[in-house]
């Protein structure tokens, strides 16, 4: 029996979400400049209000604004691991560390499944000793360059699921022969929580506090 444990990052590990931090903290260390790009930041989250673009082109766009069209990974790689160190320091449930400790000491398989990007989550997952890491996927081109385009989908709600089953696909593991627990916060998440066998609550948003208790999922608070 493959035991294999699924944890949402942004306010299930983390206290606050990351996208928007890793932003800044990328464009203030390498070209504060970009400060002068900040007032048009609202136009794309009205565009996205008013359904104009989709919650993956909201996120290329504030990041063509703040981290440019095409720096090199290398050049980043860097102030993301700086900022890794960072979010593990000063923004994370330590309750969900240690739990994350409990699953590995298990061994139980552990698999990060967020909507923020991979290439700032890969780092994150590394810190805390995942073993598979499932994100939003950024174009690196033939020259390593960082590309303000998503590749696939936005790893956001369904979307997780699919990029789950790949992976199950890649490893091999057979659903049916697997025992899976689920930790998130938030319902963007159900669909992955009712693919798990084990599904549980963590800090729960008041409409996730709401669906766990219809589905009588238990709900534990990591504050």
């Amino acid at each position: 029996m493959q035991k294999i444990s699924l944890y949402d990052m942004d306010r299930t590990i983390t206290v606050r979400g990351t996208y928007t931090p890793f932003l800044f903290h990328m464009f203030l260390a390498r070209e504060p400049w970009r400060l002068i790009l900040l007032p048009l930041l609202p136009f794309g989250f009205i565009a996205y209000g008013l359904r104009l673009i989709s919650r993956g082109q909201l996120k290329t766009f504030n990041q063509r604004m703040l981290l440019g069209s095409g720096p090199k990974l290398a050049d980043l790689q860097p102030e993301i691991e700086q900022f890794a160190d960072h979010v593990l320091r000063s923004n994370r449930h330590q309750k969900a560390i240690d739990q994350i400790e409990t699953d590995r000491v298990a061994g139980r398989t552990l698999v990060l499944v967020t909507a923020s990007y991979e290439l700032y989550a890969e780092a994150i997952g590394r810190r805390l000793r995942f073993d598979h890491v499932i994100g939003t996927r950024l174009e690196i081109d033939d020259e390593g360059r960082v590309r303000p385009r998503i590749v696939g989908e936005n790893c956001y709600d369904i979307a997780k699921i699919e990029r789950i089953e790949a992976l199950f696909a890649k490893e091999g593991w057979l659903r049916a022969e697997s025992h899976v627990r689920a930790y998130s916060d938030h319902v963007s998440d159900q669909a992955m929580l009712e693919f798990a066998d084990e599904a549980i609550a963590t800090t729960p948003t008041p409409k996730m506090r709401l669906l766990a208790g219809e589905r009588g999922w238990p709900i534990v608070d990591w504050r």
